[in-house]
């Protein structure tokens, strides 16, 4: 005997005691799914057959079901289940979670179950107790379906019982299996001509040949429809005959529409008010035969509510669906589907107000709806809208998933007056709607301990006391929290060198790469200067609409913990206007396709913070240091006069005399006045991300050279950064490599950071290290001291250890590109920034000091 069972459900195994409930159970289920009220018993009082425990007991199998029911579990309750008020709580909590409660029952005979019962020492109570129980089991058995139960599977032998196989059968919404690429189409209403128009800017072509339509589909991808194909425009009859070809040959998937619900109601003789279009639905299928307007009644009424694809990252519903009605299948989530939720009242046009649920959407799934139309797509709290009234003289809109692009045409008239006006004067724009969401932060979106996910790096750990002291930098010193979509990693030195007095030094770093695998990388220099974010608009109008921020600019500067990098308005309103005109001229904006940019840089001078640390700090240390160092080397020369044997004291003090004379000079570099725009230099390595795209799919080299366009046109404020590509299984080229860093530093130069080719690089366990810094030792005089050379002091720093800051670097890399994608995709800005704050959370990591 085949039972065939719901895969998400809620399973009632009916029976009196000795039936033989547990022992089927143990057969046919995980021993997770099986919630047994003997073990919730045993749970509560160390006593399976404590029947003074039995109501602590239920109220522990109850809230185990709600735990599961809530995270999507099959749950099978092993409790004897025969009295119908023991199992109204459970089909009320089936209801509540918008699941099916099915029952397996069973109906064996009395004495066999009394005859179990007798073996079980355990289990000593007279036989009028399972009497009892069959009694109550038969006098509920016609009723159980009439109680909400939907299937009944009843088993009345032991044959029976031994011969059940169980299948889950998938809900009819359940398409996790399909992973795109879609094309999600938004309110058709009748609009042949515009759907038309739309499949061919989507790549599709459509042919027709005897009323039959085909579809080619480019790269495999496959449509989605939202619903309300049909009602208030000219071409109802076409667009349900092209829908449903496409959809009858797999081409496409289709939810229905509060209007296709009507229309299939009116096709079947109910008594339904032929309003909003359905008149001249049913005045065009008048001119149709009878067999297509019952086909088109069947195509319709055949629809699932919503439908939930790749691997649950994908819902999409005509009016939208809370996440709590994902994957469920009930009345209650068919209605939301099909109309959304409303408060009971009519605006003043007649027509009903509606909560708006996707602004309390916090869900992980996309959810594609229609329904209310909107003049342009809206993205909300990982929601949009792409019913942008084309019926209504507005436009047809698709969604690309994943790529989550929008591609959409004009409608060609307005085919029908709206009740309401399609956008009331005066109100928001509904871009803004997110922005206006993301002004409040949540505190529990980034306190307390963290797990993020990120596609580079699963579950990232963030601590709670690191978060705390995240919180703290961001609430007191960040720039406006909607320019914050990244921050950038820490970057690991080399390891400790093995050339003699030097501590770093480029071989480390190659051998590094080879030991992971990767054969080509690209060494840019090092700028001595500080890491900076730059975010940049096309014109003052792209920070509201996009980032939304109150007061309109061209962009933000900051540095890598989030901080504003100028407290001038001006200065940086005149920098962000140079940058903005070199993009202008190097044709980036075209090129890209893009309204703002994201730039990953090292502006120089270092920052007025370290500028004021180096002079105030470093710099009465060196000076100090060079005035006493001069005294005592003209005492021991006075001293060698008289004394002799003094030739090693003085050599001594004369080498010290020159670490700080080479320590003054290093610093000097890295200082100067800015008091004006051309003071300023700015460096860009990395293009970020634009509108669209995350680069990282890039090489380096294309940075690069981008970069080098994108400097042409400004070289006094913009500087290209020379860089190398180097062959690692060449000898040759690492060694050109080498000579390069050596020159470099040798003038005073920073150093090089050498990065994998591809900007994303596989190493030997996952994800390797973005880039390894190695810088020269001139300017690691500013890190460790003038006098670190010396060889007592080396020694103590080649045992650095740099395993730490290795595994920092990597996690931040995977978190800042997460964070960057998750922007891109629209997503809440909370989820950008929870990615965020974990990269500043991890900068509390402790780490060896001597790195």
């Amino acid at each position: 005997m085949k039972i065939s069972i719901p895969e998400l459900s809620l399973v009632l195994l009916v029976g009196p005691s000795g039936c033989g409930k547990s022992s089927f159970a143990r057969k046919h289920f995980l021993p997770t799914e099986v919630v047994s009220s003997d073990f919730c018993r045993a749970l509560v009082s160390d006593n399976e057959n404590d029947q003074s425990a039995t109501g602590d007991a239920f109220d522990l199998l109850h809230e185990i079901i709600r735990k599961r029911l809530t995270r999507g579990r099959l749950t099978v309750v092993d409790a004897t289940n025969v009295q119908p008020e023991a199992r109204k709580s459970l089909i009320a909590l089936a209801k509540e979670y918008h699941l099916f409660a099915e029952a397996i029952v069973f109906d064996l005979p009395d004495r066999l179950c009394q005859d179990r019962n007798a073996l079980r020492l355990d289990r000593q109570f007279g036989p009028h107790v399972v009497r009892n129980q069959s009694q109550q089991l038969r006098r509920s058995l016609r009723g159980l379906e009439r109680e909400g139960i939907r299937h009944v599977f009843k088993l009345s032998s032991t044959e029976e019982v031994d011969s059940v196989t169980i299948e889950r059968q998938p809900l009819w919404n359940n398409k996790k299996a399909e992973h795109g690429p879609f094309d999600i189409v938004g309110d058709v209403h009748g609009c042949f001509d515009e759907l038309v128009e739309l499949l061919g800017q989507l790549g599709y072509t459509i042919n027709q040949q005897d009323g039959q339509y085909t579809a080619s589909s480019p790269d495999g991808r496959k449509l989605v429809f939202v619903g309300d194909l049909v009602d208030r425009g000219p071409g109802t009859v076409q667009v349900l005959r092209l829908v449903s070809h496409l959809v009858q040959s797999g081409q496409a998937f289709c939810v229905p529409g509060n209007h296709d619900m009507k229309l299939v109601r009116a096709l079947r003789g109910r008594d339904v008010k032929r309003t909003y279009g359905l008149a001249e639905t049913m005045e065009q299928l008048g001119q149709e035969s009878e067999a297509f307007r019952v086909e088109v009644a069947k195509f319709l009424d055949d629809l699932v509510s919503h439908l939930v694809f790749d691997d649950g990252k994908l819902v999409v519903a005509h009016a939208g669906l809370k996440e709590s009605m994902h994957g469920r299948g009930s009345g209650a989530v068919r209605e939301f589907a099909l109309f959304g939720e409303t408060t009971g009242e009519t605006d003043d046009f007649g027509l009903p107000v509606r909560y708006n649920w996707a602004a309390d959407y916090r869900g992980k799934a996309l959810v594609v709806y229609g329904h209310t139309p909107v003049p342009e797509p809206l993205f909300l709290n990982n929601t949009v809208n792409i019913d942008t009234g084309c019926v209504f003289g507005g436009g047809l809109t698709a969604l690309r998933y994943p790529e989550r692009e929008i591609v959409g045409v004009k409608a060609h008239r307005t085919h029908y007056e709206p009740a309401r006006p399609f956008l009331p004067d005066g109100a928001e724009t509904p871009r803004l709607l997110q922005h206006a969401q993301d002004d409040v932060l949540d505190l529990a979106d980034v306190i307390g301990k963290r797990l993020i996910d990120t596609r580079l790096k699963p579950k990232i750990t963030i601590r709670e006391e690191n978060a705390i002291a995240a919180l703290e930098v961001m609430s007191r010193f960040a720039s406006d929290p909607k320019w914050l979509i990244y921050l950038p990693p820490t970057m690991s030195p080399t390891e400790t060198s093995k050339h003699e007095n030097l501590l770093e030094h480029p071989d480390e770093a190659f051998a590094f790469y080879r030991k992971e695998g990767i054969s080509t990388v690209v060494c840019e220099q090092k700028h001595m200067g500080s890491r900076a974010v730059v975010v940049l608009c096309k014109d003052e109008t792209v920070s509201q609409k996009r980032f939304g921020v109150v007061q309109a600019s061209l962009g933000t500067v900051y540095t890598r913990t989030g901080r504003r990098f100028f407290t001038d308005d001006e200065l940086e309103r005149q920098f962000l206007l140079r940058l903005q005109v070199a993009v202008s001229e190097s044709s980036l904006w075209d090129e890209l396709g893009t309204d703002w940019l994201c730039l990953d840089c090292e502006l120089m001078p270092w920052s007025a913070k370290a500028q004021e640390l180096l002079q105030k700090q470093y710099a009465p240390v060196g000076n100090a240091g060079i005035h006493a160092l001069k005294a005592e080397n003209e005492i021991v020369a006075q001293a060698m006069l008289r004394v002799p044997g003094l030739e090693a004291l003085s050599a001594n003090t004369a080498a010290r005399l020159d670490a700080i004379e080479h320590y003054t000079r290093a610093y000097r570099e890295y200082c100067w006045p800015v008091s004006s725009l051309g003071d300023l230099k700015l460096a860009p390595f990395h293009i970020l991300a634009s509108e669209g795209s995350v680069h990282t799919g890039k090489p380096h080299t294309w940075h690069m050279e981008v970069i080098g366009r994108l400097c042409a046109p400004d070289t006094e404020v913009l500087l290209a950064t020379p860089f190398k590509v180097v062959d690692l299984e060449d000898e040759e080229s690492s060694a050109n490599a080498v000579v390069w860093w050596t020159e470099m530093t040798s003038r005073g130069g920073e150093g090089i950071v050498v990065k994998p080719l591809n900007f994303i690089a596989e190493g030997r366990r996952g994800i390797t290290q973005p880039a390894i810094k190695c810088r020269g030792p001139e300017y690691l005089r500013i890190i460790y001291g003038p006098e670190y050379l010396l060889p007592a002091n080396l020694e103590r720093l080649r045992s650095r250890n740099v395993g730490a800051k290795r595994s920092l670097a990597s996690r931040e890399f995977a978190l800042g590109v997460e964070a960057l994608e998750r922007f891109v995709r629209r997503e809440p800005l909370r989820l950008t920034h929870e990615c965020v704050f974990g990269v500043l959370a991890l900068e509390s990591e402790p780490v060896d000091p001597r790195l």
